[in-house]
């Protein structure tokens, strides 16, 4: 791939967007390797995968303005649908996914960390939707994101006036769940999911479908997927493992992911 990087890290993926000469913009044949990654991730491998770009100042500096800049309607709503086609693939990714924002994260680069599960910030990163500014909308799900993470007033409030919100803000608006120094960021990623992939593997991706199919419907709808969530979980071979670890008052041999 060209503008995509892969590694793998014993049980965590880490996928770093790789085009930082134009601040990591997200242009159709980016979007294009970023599902084809998606695609080629090795799940039997992998508990938890951190997404981050490429470089000291931007996460992902937002769609590429000099490809939309002479689209069409159907042409701008045809690069809308395969930017949301492939952030809602990472939204219901069946692993959590966590951002690290090493920077600038700007239209598209904000909406890419509202569909990874947990963003975590370096102190210089910087969030905005400027669509606005430029004579559109945020395509890739901002509208939606960015209301149900921060709340109504402040997501209209960024998208109307197209303002900058610094790490230390962000991380005061629940956008973000931690900022640290940008030479720690990508170490504090690593810990973070490690502590993902310690756990029972079943377990977490039933809570990341339970969280996400819950939070669409009423709560009788929610309870309920999430005791068939819960009901999912037992006779795995993990849960035999924990619990009798528990009630032996030991630590649970490595979960195995059955």
């Amino acid at each position: 791939m060209n503008y995509i990087q892969y590694e793998q890290k014993d049980l965590i993926g880490v996928l770093t967007i790789d085009r930082p000469k134009a601040l990591n913009a997200l242009n159709s044949e980016v979007l294009a390797e970023l599902d084809q990654a998606l695609n080629e991730i090795p799940m039997d491998e992998t508990r938890c995968l951190i997404i981050t770009g490429a470089g000291e100042k931007a996460f992902v500096a937002g769609a590429d303005i000099g490809e939309m800049s002479g689209l069409t309607k159907a042409e701008g709503r045809a690069f809308g649908e395969k930017g949301n086609a492939v952030f809602r693939k990472i939204e219901t990714f069946p692993i959590p996914v966590v951002a690290a924002v090493n920077g600038f994260a700007l239209g598209g680069g904000c909406e890419l960390s509202l569909s990874c599960d947990i963003r975590i910030a370096s102190e210089n990163a910087v969030f905005a939707q400027p669509e606005a500014g430029l004579g559109i909308t945020p395509g890739f799900g901002g509208t939606q994101r960015l209301a149900r993470t921060i709340g109504v007033g402040k997501a209209k409030e960024m998208l109307y006036t197209c303002g900058k919100v610094k790490a230390a803000e962000a991380l005061a608006l629940g956008l973000v769940n931690a900022v640290y120094p940008a030479d720690q960021l990508m170490e504090e990623a690593l810990k973070l999911a490690g502590k993902i992939a310690r756990n029972a593997p079943i377990a977490v991706r039933a809570c990341k479908k339970a969280v996400n199919e819950g939070l669409q419907v009423d709560i009788d709808s929610a309870v309920a997927i999430e005791s068939e969530q819960f009901g999912g979980c037992f006779e795995t071979e993990d849960q035999k493992n924990a619990m009798t670890a528990f009630c032996e008052k030991r630590k649970p041999d490595p979960f195995v992911n059955k």
